[in-house]
C-alpha cells in the first residue's frame, strides 16, 4: 500500500471554514464549520482540535493545501496566510488550489463549473476530467456561461469544495506548478491608491 505525505487542507473561500486531515494511509478526517465571517478567529483552533484528535500535532504535518480564488477576498486571505504560516514554521510545501479546479474534484468525466459572481455573471471553467483543466477559467456574463455548458458534463454550482478530495489532490501536486497565491479572475474590488491617483483626488 502506498503512503501518502499527511496533509492538511483548508478552504476559507467560501462562507464556510472547512479542514481536511490526509493520513498517510489515504484515510481522512474532516472539520467543517457554516460561517461567513469569523474564519480568523475559529482557524488555528480548529485546526488544533482537528490534528488532536488524530493524535497529532503540527510536526506530523508533510504538507498544507489552500484555495486560492476566486472567493471572499477576506477569507481567501485567512486561508492562504494560514496555510503560509504553518508552512513557513515547519519547512514543509504549501500547495494552492485554484478554486475552480478544487470544485471540479467532486466530478467524474468531463465536468463544468459555473459560480455566481454576482453582477449577473459567472466565474466559468470546463474540465477533460477532475482537476484537468480545458481552458483558463473565465469571468462570462450569466446568461452565456449557461449556454456555454458543455452538454454531457457533470455541472458544478456549489461554491463548497469537496475538501477530503481537495486533500488527495493537494497531497500529490507539484509545488512549482500550485504557488500559494491569490488568484482572481475577476479584479479586486479593493484597489491601491497609486501617488497619481492620490495626486487626482486631492486635486
Amino acid at each position: 500500500m502506498s503512503v501518502l505525505p499527511v496533509t492538511l487542507a483548508i478552504d476559507t473561500a467560501a462562507p464556510r471554514l472547512q479542514l481536511a486531515l490526509l493520513r498517510a494511509d489515504g484515510s481522512t478526517d474532516i472539520s467543517i464549520d457554516e460561517i461567513a465571517t469569523g474564519h480568523a478567529e475559529l482557524i488555528f483552533g480548529r485546526i488544533a482540535a482537528l490534528l488532536a484528535r488524530n493524535g497529532m500535532d503540527y510536526p506530523g504535518l508533510q504538507r498544507v493545501v489552500t484555495t486560492t480564488g476566486p472567493g471572499s477576498f477576506t477569507g481567501l486571505r485567512i486561508g492562504l496566510s494560514a496555510a503560509r504560516g504553518i508552512g513557513l514554521a515547519r519547512s514543509i510545501p504549501v500547495i494552492g488550489v485554484p478554486s475552480l479546479l478544487a470544485l471540479s474534484l467532486a466530478g467524474t468525466g468531463p465536468v463544468t463549473v459555473l459560480l455566481d459572481a454576482r453582477r449577473e455573471e459567472a466565474y466559468f471553467q470546463t474540465f477533460s476530467a477532475p482537476g484537468i483543466a480545458d481552458g483558463p477559467p473565465r469571468l462570462l456574463p450569466m446568461a452565456q456561461a449557461q449556454q456555454s455548458v458543455l452538454p454531457g458534463s457533470v455541472l458544478i454550482t456549489t461554491p463548497f469544495v469537496d475538501i477530503a478530495a481537495m486533500a488527495r489532490y493537494g497531497a500529490l501536486a507539484d509545488p512549482l506548478a500550485h504557488p500559494p497565491e491569490a488568484a482572481y479572475v475577476r479584479d479586486a474590488d479593493a484597489k491601491p491608491q497609486t501617488a497619481a491617483r492620490i495626486e487626482r483626488l486631492r486635486s
